[in-house]
Formats: C-alpha cells, structure tokens, sequence
C-alpha cells in the first residue's frame, strides 16, 4: 500500500478502502476502472430500462445496482476525513436518493426519474481515471474539454429526466423518456421542430432552464474547442494557485518552483 493509504493513523479496513479509493497500486488501479465502467453501465441501464411495467427482473437488478451505490456511498463517508464536508458535497446526496428510489421502490414509486441523477457520478468517475498515470497526460491535456462535454451530458439527461417527469401523462407528445431527450435536445439547439410543446407554466419554464443554461453550456464547450488552452491544473504547494501556464517553472503568485508534469510536446 502507498504511504498515503497510513497517515493519520488509519488501520484495518479503514486502511485498506483509504487504499483503494485514493492510494496507488495494481488493486486500486483495477478497482477505480471497476468502478468507472460500472458507473457506465448503470447510467446506460438507467436510460433503458421502463419507467413503468417493471418485471422482476428489473427490481432484482434495481436491488442489487443499489445495493452496490449504498455500499460505495458508506465506504466513502467512513474513509471521509472531514465528515460534514462529505455531507455538504451535492454529488453524495444525489447518490442517496439513487439508492434510495432503488431500494426502496414502493416508498417513491412516483419519483423513479430521479434515478437518472445517476448520471451526474460520471462527473466523479472521471476524476478515477485522472488518478491513473497511464492516461494522466491525456487528460491533462485535454481535462477542459473533457469537463465541459461532462457538464453538457449531464445536463441533458437531468434535463430530460425533469421533462419525462412533469409532462409525461398531461402531455400528449411525451409518452417515454426518448420522447423527453428529444424534446430536450431540439430545445437546447434551438431546432424547435414544434411537434412536442411543453404545457403550463411549469413546462415553459423549464423549457426556458434548458434554452438558457444549455446553451451556455454549448457554448463553452464550444470555447473550449476552438481556443487554445495553454494552462494546466496543478496545486502549487505553497500558495494552493491551481491555474498555471504548462511549461511554468515559478508560481506566479507566490515564486515557489513547481514541477509540473508535462508529455514532452506542445
């Protein structure tokens, strides 16, 4: 185990799941790619599977994906250094309402759509893959890019699953979830086919949220493509400046030498 995986006095399991989940080696290693494809499969799952006339086939895998998201979200808050800060991290709520309308499926019947938040793990599972340095420089590289297709797809899918929600039922153009990422789609490119309209006011207003931080979003990932991006994430010691240009040697805030990783090319 790295000496990372025993500072602060940690011992047996506690030990071994800080490895894991933040140490370095061939388990952790295996263990994050694990979970990143799992997360994958889920979100992909997610958008598949029926919101209604579910067989038992689709609550034991509802149980046992659960089962699996509940064990990660406990391990992570018992690894947790500062608890109160993992509480107030947005990403581990959206977890536990997963697990919750999973487990727990006769209690929220009526919120099943709020599984597809699952979504937003994909914005956690991509920091797994940053830890990995086979493929640090890669992604150091194009980490801005990477992010902000991260934040579009997400906000799609949340999107979608917000319109699937409130429409399907008293709309008569949205009778499943494709029917609600379309309509989320031609919105936030501004198609506007017209063929599926929001009704009341609730749906135009969420049809504005999707005109209006979408294409924000777009339009960033957008800048993100065409501009050159000569800056890289990196922590300085001293000072904690995270934005520096790639082949800095100083901190230009504060003169401390970095030593920043770089592939050799520009």
């Amino acid at each position: 185990m790295s000496e990372a995986a025993g500072e602060n006095g940690r011992k047996g399991l506690n030990r071994f799941l800080f490895w894991l989940y933040e140490g370095y080696g061939t388990a952790p290693y295996y263990f994050r790619w694990a979970f990143l494809i799992f997360d994958l499969l889920t979100i992909c799952y997610f958008l598949w599977a029926p919101f209604e006339a579910r067989g038992k086939t689709h609550v034991a895998v509802d149980f046992a994906i659960g089962a699996v998201i509940a064990a990660d979200l406990a391990a992570r808050f018992y690894i947790a250094r500062h608890k109160s800060r993992f509480l107030l991290n947005w990403l581990n709520w959206t977890d536990l309402v997963v697990v919750i309308t999973m487990l727990a499926p006769l209690l929220v019947s009526n919120f099943a759509f709020l599984r597809i938040l699952r979504a937003v793990r994909a914005v956690r599972a991509f920091t797994f893959i940053r830890r990995i340095k086979v493929l640090t420089p890669f992604f150091q590289r194009h980490s801005r890019i990477i992010d902000k297709v991260t934040n579009l797809v997400v906000f799609v899918f949340v999107m979608a699953a917000m319109v699937y929600a409130t429409q399907v039922g008293v709309n008569p153009g949205v009778h499943t979830y494709i029917d609600a990422l379309y309509f989320t789609m031609t919105t936030l490119t501004t198609t506007g086919y017209g063929d599926i309209l929001m009704q009341g006011k609730a749906g135009k207003i969420l049809s504005i949220v999707i005109m209006g931080l979408g294409l924000t979003l777009f339009l960033q990932l957008l800048r993100a493509l065409v501009e050159p991006d000569h800056k890289v994430d990196f922590e300085c010691p001293d000072c904690g400046l995270m934005r520096h240009d790639r082949d800095a040697v100083h901190c230009r805030h504060c003169g401390r030498v970095l030593h920043i990783e770089t592939p050799g090319f520009t």
